[in-house]
């Protein structure tokens, strides 16, 4: 039998899709740094690690791994809602966030049902607008010399949406820039939209945030049943290996994803280390302070040495180097320090860089000075 073509086969919004890159191979550097130090400042981790709380509640349910999780999460829906003044109705638990915003484009988005964003806003909003065979449209991003560089620019992002529109996706904090814009622009730019526009606000590194211009799109939902907001337990809470984020919206809305959601999306040491996490208070607060003082600190060191670094409330920089990129990259991996190449984002100058821990970053200035010098 001849050999099928499977692009051929799948369906038409598949056919020109790239899957999405998780960036460097970790599990072969790690291999290969075996005997040495390698310092992983690509994947935006918590470099703190999660609550001891978390990992207690993990250690305590390994006696019913033979079980299946809680299909609804009803303990950690609860306790969401006590944490963030919603109805449990009104979340739905995903496999992280990435698998709740590609959920919003099957639902929501397809052929003549158009998906608006940034044009350097994360990647997996276009990969949930072509997956579902919408048309993505990504707005223009603020100019390089702006307060704000390459970050969401509301004007230009209201004017994108159409006629055909039915979602918009924004990132704010912003991934991969570090940018961000204010909780009363939002709701500005809310008031802005006609009411069939669904929109999605990705609050992944909120737990991050020390601008109090910026909160939550949260307290919001009252008063804009077409707004939906995803949070993640992967970044501020440092449980990105065990898979677990939520959105929160109208529930008449969750109701609808729940119709596609996949059964028991969400394992059961997840469920209970998030749990455990949201309570602990005191280690969230502490991780966002160590990562604000190692964050001015990195970007004042790397101004220092005359390099761009774009402003953020997130625990990652992105560096704009002035020339090609990939040489400085490949200079720190083979140094042993793994930083995140942003060519893929359309941005072939700059590396995004991990707010380490104090000696981490240590590493990555002495390699970048054998790098650069």
């Amino acid at each position: 039998m001849a050999a099928l073509d499977y692009v051929a086969l799948a369906q038409p919004g598949l056919r020109s899709l790239r899957a999405y890159d998780p960036g460097l191979d970790l599990v072969a550097l790690r291999r290969g740094f075996a005997g040495g130090v390698l310092v992983e400042l690509g994947s935006n981790e918590n470099s703190h690690g999660p609550s001891p709380a978390a990992r207690a509640a993990i250690l305590d349910c390994l006696h019913s791994l033979h079980r299946y999780p809680d299909p609804s999460g009803g303990d950690l829906k609860r306790a969401l809602a006590a944490c963030h003044g919603v109805d449990p109705a009104s979340i739905i638990l995903g496999n992280g966030s990435h698998e709740l915003l590609m959920l919003m484009g099957q639902v929501f988005a397809g052929p003549g049902r158009g998906v608006v964003s940034s044009q350097y806003g994360f990647a997996v909003y276009a990969l949930s607008a072509l997956a579902a065979g919408a048309p993505w449209t990504p707005a223009a991003a603020r100019p390089v010399d702006d307060p704000m560089p390459r970050g969401h620019d509301l004007g230009a992002i209201r004017a994108a949406v159409g006629a055909d529109t039915a979602l918009v996706f924004l990132a704010n904090p912003n991934n991969p820039t570090g940018t961000w814009f204010s909780t009363a622009e939002l709701a500005d730019f809310l008031a802005s939209l006609p009411a069939n526009v669904l929109v999605v606000v990705d609050e992944a590194y909120l737990e991050y945030v020390t601008d109090p211009a910026l909160t939550s799109a949260i307290p919001l939902l009252a008063r804009f049943p077409n707004l939906a907001v995803t949070r993640t337990f992967s970044k501020g809470y440092g449980l990105a290996g065990l898979r677990v984020g939520c959105l929160l919206a109208d529930p008449g809305l969750v109701a609808v994803l729940e119709r596609v959601r996949e059964s028991f999306n969400v394992n059961l040491p997840g469920l209970a280390a998030c749990e455990a996490a949201l309570a602990d208070r005191v280690h969230l607060d502490w991780v966002r302070r160590q990562n604000a003082i190692e964050r001015e600190a990195l970007a004042d060191a790397l101004a220092a040495r005359g390099l761009a670094v774009s402003p953020s409330q997130t625990n990652f920089l992105l560096v704009d180097f002035g020339r090609d990129a990939a040489p400085v990259e490949a200079g720190l991996v083979a140094r042993g320090v793994v930083p995140r190449p942003m060519a893929g984002y359309g941005l072939p100058t700059c590396l995004r860089l991990t707010v380490g821990l104090r000696d981490e970053n240590r590493r990555l200035l002495q390699a970048l000075d054998e790098v650069l010098g």
